[in-house]
């Protein structure tokens, strides 16, 4: 505990929360080693301290430091910055340079950010984790390095590694050893330390009194997400000591550094794309397409019920008659209502209408269909044979049967072609 409390003293770290002490502690171990160490947590949990403490307990604290943010550096740019490059290896490069592994080596070097590298990076930074071996860009000669890699993101990498994005045998390389950062959040009492030992640095810094917090405003402190982590906590700190007045800072004052507070989160629906997602959206457009359907045979059986009820007290034109008298002919028995029909009584009606006076008359005519399946058979084969011009091959498709037995049928029934 002794150790622990003069690792926080010497690298700023303040808090007693017991995953913090665990990522310290886990660091101090690891350092003797030689062991790759990632290092994950939100943006501005400070986890650039931490590569900082494996240095300084390891065998190498005598040699080179670099921490080197990889998004940070441009794409084209960032395999010469890091492994370097040879004269005239492209536009620019005016003389050979060191890259960081080369000027690193003995040392330790710490790559912040490693999800942002590119495919073609990973591959290289791969090689010199495996067999501490790179190739400066432009040249072919390969050189050796020995340098301790630490790297951090805070990203869920093994997401960057499903996508693609992340190539799985590198993040394995630089997991050997894994430290998680916990966020503010999750601290509890360390953000009321955080924010004391804050107020009293920019008290120092500003030469004025250190603010001081009402016992509703650190429940508050306690309560709220924190998204920005530390680096938020002082900034808003910072933004405090400067611009109020009162050094007793209470609810209301706070609340105007913390907009978003109380603001209910709710986590993004994210749809997962399967092959399944096409069927899906095309049930839901026949689904569309069917109820339509349906209101528009609601609509039309409307107007003809109101049409057979009393057809003689609607106005109408020409064009709308003859557009009613069509529907009715598309439904026909389909639109009488079931208490309109008595049991074994099929009928169709039809609508007839004369101009007279610019109103329409109706008159019904019932006709009474034939129940035969031979007369039903010789109608359609003699449908199907017209619509197709005779056709027998195309009529037999249509009817679902072999163009031999429809022949057949022709003869039996005496079909005229």
């Amino acid at each position: 505990m002794k150790d622990l409390q003069g690792i926080k003293q010497r690298f700023g770290i303040i808090g007693n929360y017991i995953g913090l002490n665990r990522a310290i502690d886990i660091a101090i171990q690891v350092a003797p080693t030689d062991l790759s160490v990632l290092i994950s947590g939100e943006s501005g949990t400070g986890k650039e301290i931490f590569p900082q403490i494996i240095h300084h307990h390891s065998k190498r604290k005598h040699g080179q430091y670099i921490a080197v943010n990889c998004g940070a550096i441009p794409e084209g740019t960032i395999d010469s910055e890091l492994f370097g490059h040879e004269k005239g290896a492209f536009t620019g490069a005016t003389d050979s340079r060191k890259g960081y592994f080369e000027g690193a080596s003995g040392g330790t070097i710490f790559l912040d950010e490693v999800a942002e590298l590119p495919l073609s990076t990973q591959v290289r930074l791969l090689r010199v984790l495996e067999s501490g071996e790179f190739i400066r860009v432009g040249s072919s000669k390969v050189q050796k390095t020995d340098v301790r890699v630490i790297a951090a993101t805070n990203i869920e990498i093994l997401e960057a590694v499903k996508s693609g994005k992340f190539r799985e045998d590198l993040f394995y390389r630089l997991n050997t050893v894994p430290i998680k950062i916990p966020a503010l959040k999750d601290r509890g009492d360390d953000i009321l330390l955080l924010f004391r030992k804050f107020a009293a640095d920019f008290a120092e810094k500003y030469r004025m009194p250190a603010v001081k917090l009402t016992e509703d405003t650190r429940i508050m402190l306690t309560s709220y997400s924190w998204p920005g982590n530390v680096r938020q906590l002082k900034n808003i700190t910072e933004q405090i000591s400067i611009i109020e007045d009162s050094r007793e800072i209470d609810a209301e004052i706070l609340k105007a550094y913390l907009p978003d507070y109380g603001v209910i989160k709710l986590p993004a629906v994210i749809r997962k794309e399967s092959e399944s997602s096409f069927s899906s959206e095309r049930d839901i457009l026949y689904k569309i397409l069917f109820d339509m359907k349906n209101d528009m045979n609601d609509l039309k059986k409307l107007v003809l019920d109101l049409l057979r009820e009393d057809p003689a007290s609607v106005n109408l034109d020409d064009h709308t008659s003859g557009m009613i008298q069509r529907l009715y002919d598309e439904t026909g028995i389909r639109n009488i209502h079931h208490g309109d029909r008595k049991e074994g009584d099929d009928t169709r009606i039809k609508y007839s209408r004369e101009k007279q006076a610019g109103q329409i008359q109706d008159t019904e005519e019932i006709i009474e269909e034939s129940l035969s399946l031979v007369d039903k058979e010789i109608e359609l084969i003699s449908k199907a044979l017209e619509k197709h011009n005779g056709k027998r091959k195309l009529a037999a498709d249509e009817l679902g049967i072999s163009e031999r037995t429809l022949y057949r049928k022709i003869k039996e029934y005496g079909i005229d072609l």
